[in-house]
């Protein structure tokens, strides 16, 4: 199989090539800044055959930076903040919304590179990448209109037992942003765009996969935002981002990741009342297939769920609990589907699975596997778990019970692990002991059936999908998390609100201070006391 997937570097389409990129500047304080020192090289999860069998093949390098460039970089973002008296707090929305809106024309220009790098960085298809592309094109300018609605709702004044205010939302600070390797543009885009358009200045912390894809992108955040206001981070994220929680200086994190490096950031932070955290961290999404569901639906939407771009997504399906009664029919349906997927590299037309980034996660599937295997599982499909290089096949692992690490723990691979349940009450209890709390999606046509597990699930998820996967989207939703899965929320309209304060200007009323208010808004001497309307 894996001698189908790689192949010869000749072989591959001139419109896919892209030539190796060894950056060698990054954003400090609204300049690109020359970088002569160490590297890190990114190589491709693609393997090229060589006289040494597949090796990865090499895409470029970007700056390996130390504590001392972060500190800068700190400095910058707090010097272009400034205590909230900098350009970029104080501007107007309606000019932050103008310096979006050039950002977003910069970033299209750059479209296809960026497509091409998400495809050799990180192994994602054709398809997914271009998509990922678009859609945070679209989310950024679905943000905008969210914020002129938002301003618009603020554009006046309240009166209220003798006192008159006008109520906004106001910027919270430095922002340390750091974002994920499977969506590398799309998801750090969620937090970073509403951070930033709400006036908070930015430390931007490069995925570690997916790292070049930003790459074309630098040159639009200096042109379109006042210098200090995005500034990035390049480097192993255990060395240099120490130093900046350390100081105390960063008001707000925004991370995605796992929990455990999250709360080890937030303890490094010497006043942790003043911190904000805007957090999307672990997830084991639970399918529950019932004797009642319609098992087409259930396969499809599984398979979807499951192994959509390698089951690389925190909202996959990472464990399928069927009802015993359907447990035969299920499976074969679902191995059928499975082998189904057309593997091969990220251009090719059709592919579904693709070569994984991680260097390590081959050999930490096959641990679970074998793990599953010595307790009593099988991997019931063809090729199931067959490995070589970067590259490994979907395995569907049954029965899987609570003994095995694929019951507990977060494969984040194209590992697809079913358990056969006897009472509904046992995937509900699954749930209420996990450590996560994402999502969970309901396969059943039956209404009562239904009913009672949105009542058992709308308190241990955020989110309860009925016939499908999950999913994060659509974009205006909430996105958020229970337990140890998230902390704040996220959508087009929550985001402006998790990164902002809500502030206000008040006054007794009276004819000298209305007076006063009048004269300030007529002048428009203040950007935050106006009355303007956006449109």
């Amino acid at each position: 199989m894996a001698q189908q997937i790689f192949k010869e570097e000749s072989s591959i389409p001139e419109e896919y090539r892209v030539e190796e990129i060894h950056q060698k500047e990054y954003l400090l304080n609204g300049k690109l800044v020359p970088w002569a020192g160490a590297v890190n090289k990114i190589y491709s999860p693609v393997c090229i055959p060589g006289k040494n069998g597949l090796e990865r093949k090499l895409v470029g390098s970007v700056p390996d930076t130390t504590p001392k460039e972060a500190l800068e970089a700190l400095d910058a973002a707090v010097n272009a903040y400034n205590n909230g008296l900098g350009e970029w707090p104080t501007m107007s929305v309606e000019g932050r919304i103008k310096c979006m809106q050039k950002f977003v024309y910069l970033m299209i220009q750059q479209r296809s590179i960026v497509i091409k790098l998400l495809m050799w960085e990180i192994g994602k298809t054709l398809p997914d990448a271009t998509k990922e592309f678009d859609r945070t094109v679209d989310y950024i300018n679905d943000t905008i209109d969210a914020l002129k609605d938002l301003d618009r709702e603020s554009s006046r004044f309240q009166q209220a037992e003798g006192t008159i205010a006008q109520i906004r939302r106001a910027p919270l600070g430095v922002v340390l942003s750091m974002g994920p390797f499977n969506y590398p543009l799309n998801e750090i885009f969620t937090t970073l765009i509403p951070a930033l358009i709400m006036g908070n200045t930015i430390l931007f912390k490069l995925p570690k996969h997916g790292v070049l894809a930003h790459y074309p992108l630098l040159e639009a955040f200096k042109e379109a935002f006042p210098p200090g206001t995005v500034n990035t981070l390049y480097g192993k994220g255990s060395e240099i981002i120490a130093p900046i929680m350390e100081s105390g200086k960063v008001n707000v994190l925004a991370f995605i990741g796992s929990s455990k490096v999250a709360n080890g950031l937030k303890k490094l932070h010497p006043k942790v009342n003043r911190l904000r955290a805007i957090l999307s961290l672990d997830a084991k999404n639970a399918a529950i297939v019932t004797r009642h569901a319609n098992i087409d639906v259930a396969v499809n939407e599984c398979i979807l769920g499951a192994l959509s771009f390698n089951g690389q997504r925190c909202t996959a399906l990472k464990l399928i609990f069927v009802q015993k009664e359907i447990a035969d029919e299920f499976t074969k349906k679902l191995t059928a589907a499975v082998a189904a997927l057309k593997p091969g590299l990220p251009w090719e037309k059709d592919v579904k699975i693709t070569p994984l980034p991680e260097a390590n996660k081959p050999a930490y599937l096959k641990d679970c596997i074998d793990d599953a295997i010595a307790k009593g599982a099988k991997v019931i499909n063809e090729n199931g778990g067959y490995t070589e290089a970067s590259f490994v096949s979907p395995a569907v692992v049954y029965p899987v019970n609570d003994q095995m690490k694929l019951y507990h723990e977060e494969q984040f691979g194209p590992i697809v692990p079913v358990v056969p349940f006897e009472s509904i009450e046992e995937p509900v209890n699954y749930q209420v002991n996990a450590s996560h709390g994402m999502q969970v999606s309901i396969f059943s046509e039956d209404a009562e059936e239904v009913a009672h597990l949105i009542d058992s699930f709308v308190n241990l998820v955020s989110r309860v999908n009925i016939n499908c996967q999950a999913q994060r989207g659509p974009d205006v939703f909430p996105f958020t998390g229970r337990k140890d899965s998230a902390e704040g929320t996220l959508s087009v309209f929550d985001a402006l609100r998790s990164f902002s304060i809500r502030s206000l200007v008040a006054a007794k009323v009276t004819e000298s201070n209305k007076t006063l208010l009048n004269t300030i808004v007529k002048k428009r001497d203040s950007n935050f006391l106006s009355t303007d309307y956006i449109f």
